[in-house]
């Protein structure tokens, strides 16, 4: 058999027809089957919850998931080994980018667009159900969401994409022209819109809710460099009063912790995950972020992010008093202890018991984040014990995004030192308000949220993202080396990235990236 389009078959199938997962903890158990007529499968509120369940679903793919994680490996964050589950990411950094290069990069595409499809086909059909249109306004709303989250992630990467606002019919009707960046963004805006208007103005549940759609339409906003729209945003979610910092850093990554109302009230919105039936991977091999992290060490930080972690005084490691050359991880911001794993450091699992894990590190550092030492040791029987949900937005990053766009907007004032302050000074971390003498411009103070920024989401799959939009990565990312001493390549065409050379080859139509 010929190889197919993967991107147009994925449109083609009746995506929400082959569902297995669900949105809601409650609802991971289920198990939808396998192949539904579409002529049944409208008939009810509970065929479009399961439908909807499908959409959801879609999240749990690639970088959709909790392998977005591994976005930071392609940032000056970490070293990330080349693995079974996504590879060419070290030739990505290192200066291999090209339309043939398949692996990560073209996840990087396919899986967005398989989310898409399915948002598609739900939005297509949902109407067919008989159930009140208010209902099946909030179900369209998620759906739309998913569908913004999708299409945000391909304009950041690949720039200008192809915009399908509905199912295809035909194989040819999906082979159309891409759309300019600005377009995709217009799209997004336009869903981010429709949601904000019909999603309840409730907690974060498992299912989108507004304040998950303003916060990403914030950030949507803030990557246009939309200064003032992004600041009204913003400021409704702060206003609204639904999410709050946690009381603690480490336990938000943490499934116990996910559950718990004091810890979760920062999340807005998040992947979802339940063991032992949907945990993070058991096909084609058992893993996840407990085994890749925390046994198999593939994200490996890069000293240049340790250093950017402050001593407790509020201080650079240069600048300190209290920094000592022979105890370096002393006295240091809180967040770099329960984000990285330090030299010397004893993992222990909950019946005190010594984790090393089964690889040493090229740089010196792992990967604490996400993993958890409750389940230690780690095999690959454990995998399916591995549960802790992908955090997608949580409300630091409202604060941190509303003081960037305030400062860019009008320059450092109370709003935005208290903004940073509020972040640094979480339950738990209590690290010194920022030095208004010394941050006391825009740029300085500009520079300061991209260092706080860079503390705060360690490892959480924003850095790439946020190097490229302040156009910075071309310069910061030569600056390193990977431990076998290559130099990190980062060209100005690679603020976008290549469309698969098959993907150009099944339709002809589409048109490839300037530089490639």
């Amino acid at each position: 058999m010929k190889t197919r389009n993967k991107i147009l078959l994925a449109i083609l199938a009746v995506c929400t027809a082959t569902v297995f997962n669900a949105c809601n903890k409650d609802l991971l158990d289920q198990n939808p089957p396998d192949s539904v007529s579409s002529s049944i499968f409208w008939a009810s509120e509970a065929d479009v919850q399961s439908g909807l369940a499908g959409v959801y679903s879609r999240l749990q793919q690639n970088f959709l998931g909790y392998e977005r994680v591994y976005l930071d490996g392609i940032s000056d964050n970490a070293f990330l080994w080349d693995n079974t589950n996504q590879t060419n990411f070290v030739n990505m950094t290192t200066g291999s980018i090209s339309s043939s290069l398949g692996g990560a990069m073209a996840n990087m595409y396919s899986s967005p667009y398989r989310a898409i499809a399915s948002c598609n086909y739900f939005l297509d059909n949902v109407d067919k159900a008989p159930i009140a249109d208010a209902k099946k306004n909030v179900y369209k709303a998620e759906v739309k969401f998913i569908r913004a989250l999708s299409y945000f992630d391909l304009v950041q990467d690949f720039g200008g994409v192809i915009i399908y606002r509905n199912f295809p019919a035909t194989l040819d009707d999906a082979k159309i022209a891409k759309s300019t960046k600005e377009q995709v963004y217009a799209f997004i805006e336009e869903d981010l819109d429709f949601a904000i208007a019909n999603l309840p103005d409730d907690k974060y549940n498992g299912h989108a809710v507004k304040g998950s759609a303003l916060g990403l339409k914030g950030r949507v906003l803030l990557t246009e460099q939309k200064w003032s729209d992004a600041l009204n945003v913003l400021q409704q979610v702060i206003t609204g009063n639904k999410f709050a910092l946690s009381n603690s850093y480490a336990a938000l990554f943490k499934t116990a912790g996910q559950a718990t109302a004091a810890v979760n009230t920062e999340i807005m919105f998040s992947v979802q995950y339940l063991a032992t039936t949907n945990p993070q991977r058991t096909s084609p091999g058992a893993a996840g972020m407990d085994i890749e992290l925390g046994w198999y060490s593939l994200m490996q930080p890069y000293q240049d992010l340790i250093n950017d972690y402050e001593m407790t005084d509020g201080k650079s490691i240069t600048e300190s008093p209290l920094y000592n050359s022979a105890t370096p991880y002393l006295n240091r911001d809180p967040r770099l202890d329960l984000t990285v794993k330090l030299p010397g450091e004893i993992w222990k699992n909950s019946s005190n018991v010594a984790w090393t894990g089964s690889y040493n590190s090229f740089t010196g550092f792992l990967v604490e984040k996400y993993v958890d030492l409750s389940r230690a040791p780690f095999t690959t029987a454990t995998a399916t014990s591995t549960d802790q949900d992908y955090i997608h937005l949580r409300y630091a990053d409202i604060l941190l995004m509303f003081a960037e766009a305030k400062n860019e907007l009008t320059g450092p004032d109370a709003s935005v030192y208290n903004a940073i302050n509020q972040v640094r000074g979480r339950t738990g971390i209590g690290m010194p308000n920022v030095d208004q003498l010394k941050y006391d411009t825009k740029e300085k103070v500009r520079d300061y949220i991209r260092h706080e920024r860079r503390v705060e989401f360690a490892f959480e799959g924003q850095r790439y993202n946020d190097l490229k939009r302040w156009n910075i990565a071309h310069t910061k990312l030569p600056t390193l080396k990977t431990p076998a001493n290559i130099p990190l390549v980062f060209e100005t065409k690679n603020y976008v990235l290549p469309f698969q050379q098959s993907e150009l080859d099944n339709n002809p139509k589409l048109v490839q990236n300037p530089g490639y």
